[in-house]
């Protein structure tokens, strides 16, 4: 009688199991890589046989926390992020039964900060974006909250509008690698500051990826679309978000050169703007060939005709990698190399 039972109750598990199973891929994570995922998951949709991936924007942080969260079609395969995974991100993975992952490094992209064409282009530092948005700033030796309520306040050259920023949240990779680049690079600028990374690195890291909370930085979501809304409806305003963005908005914005350097494409493919970050997305290996297509949707994703420097993700405003590079990263795609920090 137990046997029976028992047998019962696995052919229940398998049945339950079976109806769970997913014939769709499911990719998660990044909102400035979500639409070169989402053009990437059309065209495979289309030309493979397969169906056409579930790709959703849910910000580098939250689709890591997804993605890491365990094994099973619960569970989705991919996913997308402006930013490299976290030795942390990797141990939570772990920690859930992702042991295995490969990571795919897609191509390049800049972080603008933009405005809209119906106002004048402004040219700032990073020292300028720092001593805007910083928490608490350096004034007379000290760090005090940050006292400054116009642009002109923080730097005598720029216009007397009030500093208003519209800018991804915390999980955001957007947010990670904007206050890594722009935030940091403009708080070693302060002597004050830089002698403080000298002596404490931990204290001069805390200043300067603290963002204040007063009004002056808006917490927009994970919709970069909706940044460019409100800023046609507020011009003295301005957003923070990939270049890819810019791109497909430029009739109705643009971006501020940093430095001197506007974001275009030949400028942040070559080096010379100076916020700019690698873009990846993640494969849960141990869902290859349980979920249908995921090693055919990685071909597409990195094959000559997406990624490559005239491939249709460069229309939606890709910096493609090195020929090079993008022949390894390929290589090591399709053959799912593990990841090794």
């Amino acid at each position: 009688m137990k046997k029976i039972l028992s047998l019962a109750l696995l052919a229940t598990v398998a049945v339950v199991g079976a109806a769970e199973a997913r014939d769709q891929i499911r990719v998660v994570g990044s909102s400035t890589v979500f639409p070169f995922s989402t053009a990437v998951a059309e065209t495979f949709g289309k030309t493979s046989g397969f169906k056409t991936p579930v790709v959703e924007s849910t910000g580098s942080g939250g689709g890591l926390k997804l993605f890491c969260a365990g094994v099973g079609p619960e569970h989705p395969d991919i996913t997308n992020a402006s930013r490299r995974i976290k030795e942390s991100e990797v141990e939570l993975c772990a920690k859930n039964g992702v042991k295995e992952i490969t990571e795919v490094k897609i191509g390049f992209d800049g972080i603008v900060f933009a405005n809209s064409k119906a106002t004048a282009e402004v040219d700032l530092s990073l020292k300028d974006i720092f001593l805007a948005l910083a928490k608490e700033v350096p004034v007379d030796g000290k760090l005090v909250a940050n006292p400054y309520k116009t642009w002109k306040d923080v730097n005598p050259a720029l216009p007397a509008t009030k500093i208003e920023v519209l800018g991804p949240p915390p999980t955001s990779g957007t947010r990670d690698a904007f206050v890594e680049l722009a935030m940091e690079g403009g708080a070693k600028q302060i002597e004050m500051l830089a002698d403080l990374r000298e002596s404490d690195k931990k204290a001069f890291r805390a200043v300067a990826h603290s963002i204040r909370e007063d009004g002056h930085y808006i917490e927009a979501g994970e919709n970069d679309n909706l940044i460019v809304q409100k800023l046609e409806a507020n011009p003295d305003a301005f957003g923070v978000f990939g270049y890819s963005f810019l791109d497909q908005n430029s009739d109705k914005i643009q971006g501020s050169a940093i430095g001197g350097v506007t974001p275009t494409f030949e400028n942040i493919a070559g080096g010379d703007y100076k916020i700019s970050r690698s873009m990846f997305f993640y494969v849960k290996k141990a869902h290859v060939g349980t979920i249908p297509g995921i090693k055919e949707f990685v071909g597409e994703f990195t094959s000559e005709d997406a990624f490559g420097e005239f491939g249709y993700l460069t229309d939606k405003g890709l910096i493609p990698l090195p020929e090079e590079e993008r022949a390894k990263v390929r290589d090591e795609a399709v053959s799912m190399q593990s990841l090794t920090m």
